[in-house]
């Protein structure tokens, strides 16, 4: 393992099922209980904006029990004491990672605990459920407020910043991915494409394992912290 200068981490739904949180795509996840064009897509909320709504207010109270896990705070240990940089890209809504204590974090599908506003664009904590009738308190209009959520059909956040970050990094790391969903699931095209070492953390081997170098297969709370381990102990040499 060589010591790298710009190290780029992709996040996903395995890494925080340890945590409690349920997957969106394994059998008994989420889309297999619900689907996804009645609570996840801009068509769907215009159909019956109510359900949407109280879909996002249940994922929120389920996220307000849960803890980061192991794997969360190794990769918060490796932000603050590795000399190179590092950036996590996560396509988890979940604040697991910000508990954990990580602060170079991009939420590219967006964070379940803040509304967006439809009418102004301004994003807001959130402490309540989101209804019909809930006001934004920027512009105090009613009935706008949304789940700052990245919906089918939309663009994921901050692209830019991230495909500067991959097209600059020497290590590119997925972890809990079932490398199915675009455009996550390119970035590892991208950072081969620049030369760099790309390596798959995972739980089994996800739908892109041919498009990494390394791989290890297990928990993420085992694997994770280890290579975090190693990384750090490389760094230090």
């Amino acid at each position: 393992m060589s010591r790298y200068n710009s190290i780029v981490i992709l996040t996903g739904a395995g890494l925080s099922a340890e945590s409690g949180l349920h997957t969106f795509r394994d059998k008994d996840g989420i889309w297999a209980k619900y689907d996804y064009r009645e609570v996840a897509t801009p068509e769907g909320y215009k159909r019956n904006p109510k359900l949407v709504l109280q879909f996002y207010n249940e994922r929120r109270k389920q996220n307000a029990d849960v803890q980061p896990n192991a794997a969360h705070l190794a990769l918060a240990r490796l932000e603050a004491e590795y000399p190179g940089g590092v950036l996590i890209v996560t396509q988890n809504i979940d604040p697991l990672h910000e508990m954990a204590g990580s602060k170079k974090l991009v939420h590219m599908h967006g964070e379940i605990m803040k509304a967006l506003c439809a009418a102004c664009a301004t994003r807001h904590a959130l402490h309540d459920d989101i209804t019909l009738k809930s006001v934004c308190p920027s512009c105090g209009r009613t009935g706008v407020l949304r789940p700052d959520v990245v919906w089918f059909g939309e663009l994921p956040y901050e692209m830019e910043r991230i495909y500067r970050a991959i097209l600059g990094c020497d290590l590119f790391i997925s972890i809990g991915t079932s490398g199915t969903v675009y455009p996550a699931a390119g970035f590892v095209e991208e950072a081969l494409r620049v030369g760099a070492h790309t390596v798959e953390l995972n739980l089994e081997p996800s739908h892109g394992i041919s498009r990494f170098i390394d791989a290890i297969h297990g928990p993420a709370t085992e694997v994770v912290p280890a290579y975090v381990e190693r990384l750090l102990k490389r760094a230090r040499s």
